[in-house]
């Protein structure tokens, strides 16, 4: 039975409900807000026999996947805490007044800090129905900046949604926080209006590059503008270089099947193209290799969408089936395809396109020059990898794809988003809408604050790490230089 949408009469009014709750949230200290998401993070594992059974019925995704994913949602949760307790969020910094200040004219007292947003728009994903949905890591960096937000539910996984959002509540409720910090909505026109109501400050998105450039848009033309955080689309290519084939072969044919056929290669990091040697053995080992048995897909549009792309790929004059595994009812064929790289090059818009789900294009090459021409072909990317010994010369190669992807591996595979300090999810468009930040790891709450200079005030006016005595201990510059803890 189809989930009932969000009646439009009631956007508005939720949308009241959400603001009042965050000007509540955006004063609680960042330590406060610390334990409360970790009360939501412990709540959410704690329900995990309510919630699994319940993403496994609506996504088709396997029980281990889904409990493995719900801990690191849970895990997000409490490493923001940790950001918060430290304090470096908030990247405080005081410039004293100086009246030598060498521009020359002096300079006044200035202190500067991160402070919420507001209200944020969160558009979840089918893919990952705990990490990148209700609970998520756009939810939980929003959150954790002190936004309300509301999430717009993915029509993939609908009742899930709603006991995400019910855990999360509850926990609210449970620390004292008001609820309505979080709301859900469904419908894709709650969602379009949500998008355009004055109160949503920003919004982070992940899905589809048409979908999403027609956000981006929508956010763009507001009367107030606001920024639009859009993870679209990634092809991964990986580039395998003579020596590594030669040495390597088995190893690297059988990480990249794994890694392409993960969970129906319905991740957003699927290696979706493999660069190899014309000539060397790879290209019969990939098709030697027996691919594993199809999985079904998250839900019946992904698959209609999936196997009429691969048709139209398959149909390319350039491009012949390599392997096939065993297809069944409800469960598409894993499909590796082979091509040239001269013909990869005469068409890059049709071959380098994503297609989502369990397939991938090995392309053959002669020269390692060619590698750098076909890294100049690709458009924007989250991930790009090299499969290479270490004294293999492939310096303008790495060079080229720092260019164009947020995350540039060496003989790893790109499946498996790591949630750390250092993390980039991220990547030129059409990866992204925006490749100066990340949709994962702690750099991800900087979408959400806005930094505010404060010049000349008293001292009980200014947020508490601006204050001489810094009564957090938080860490700060004073005058360009890191000044010493308090605390």
């Amino acid at each position: 039975m189809p989930h009932s949408e969000t009646p439009p009469a009631e956007v508005g009014p939720l949308l009241g409900q959400t603001l009042a709750a965050h000007r509540n949230w955006t004063r609680t200290p960042s330590k406060a807000r610390a334990d409360v998401l970790v009360t939501i993070g412990d709540a959410l594992e704690a329900a995990a026999d309510e919630l699994v059974p319940l993403a496994r019925a609506e996504t088709n995704l396997p029980e281990p996947r889904l409990r493995g994913e719900l801990k690191r949602t849970g895990f997000q949760l409490r490493l923001f805490a940790d950001l918060l307790r430290g304090g470096d969020h908030l990247d405080a910094r005081l410039d004293h007044a100086d009246p030598h200040w060498p521009m020359g004219a002096p300079r006044p007292d200035l202190r500067r800090s991160r402070r919420p947003i507001g209200p944020v728009l969160v558009y979840a994903a089918s893919n990952f129905p705990f990490a990148f949905s209700v609970a998520g890591g756009d939810t939980a960096s929003a959150l954790a900046a002190g936004n309300a937000v509301v999430v717009k539910a993915h029509p993939g996984h609908p009742r899930l949604s709603d006991a995400t959002a019910s855990v999360v509540r509850s926990a609210l409720e449970d620390t004292g926080t008001e609820p309505d910090l979080l709301q859900v909505i469904h419908g894709r026109e709650p969602g379009i209006a949500a998008l355009r109501d004055p109160r949503i400050k920003a919004a982070g998105f992940t899905g589809s590059i048409p979908g999403g450039r027609a956000l981006l848009d929508i956010a763009a033309s507001r009367p107030d503008p606001i920024p639009f955080y859009g993870e679209l689309g990634s092809n991964n290519p990986v580039f395998v270089t003579h020596r590594a084939a030669r040495e390597r072969g088995d190893e690297i044919a059988a990480g990249f099947i794994a890694s392409f056929t993960q969970n129906a290669g319905q991740f957003c990091t699927k290696p979706g193209t493999l660069f190899v040697p014309a000539g060397s053995d790879l290209t019969e080992k990939l098709a030697a290799t027996s691919l594993p048995a199809g999985e079904p897909m998250l839900n019946p549009a992904i698959e209609t969408a999936f196997r009429k792309t691969l048709a139209e790929r398959e149909s390319h004059g350039s491009v012949e089936v390599l392997a096939r595994g065993e297809e069944s009812d409800n469960a598409p064929a894993p499909t590796l395809l082979r091509t040239r790289v001269e013909k990869l090059l005469a068409d890059p818009a049709t071959l380098e396109q994503e297609c989502f789900g369990p397939t991938a294009l090995v392309v053959e090459y002669d020269h390692e020059a060619q590698l750098v021409a076909a890294a100049r072909s690709f458009g924007g990317q989250l991930t790009a990898t090299v499969q290479a010994q270490e004294s293999c010369d492939v310096g303008e190669l790495a060079e080229e794809l720092a260019e164009r992807a947020g995350r540039v591996l060496f003989n790893q595979w790109p499946t498996g988003v790591s949630v750390t300090y250092a993390q980039q999810h991220g990547g030129p468009y059409p990866a992204t809408t925006a490749p100066g930040t990340t949709s994962v790891g702690t750099a991800a709450i900087e979408r959400f604050l806005r930094p505010v200079a404060y010049q000349n005030f008293p001292q009980h006016l200014l947020p508490a790490e601006l204050r001489d005595d810094n009564p957090e201990g938080f860490p700060r510059l004073e005058n360009g230089r890191p000044a010493e803890r308090d605390r």
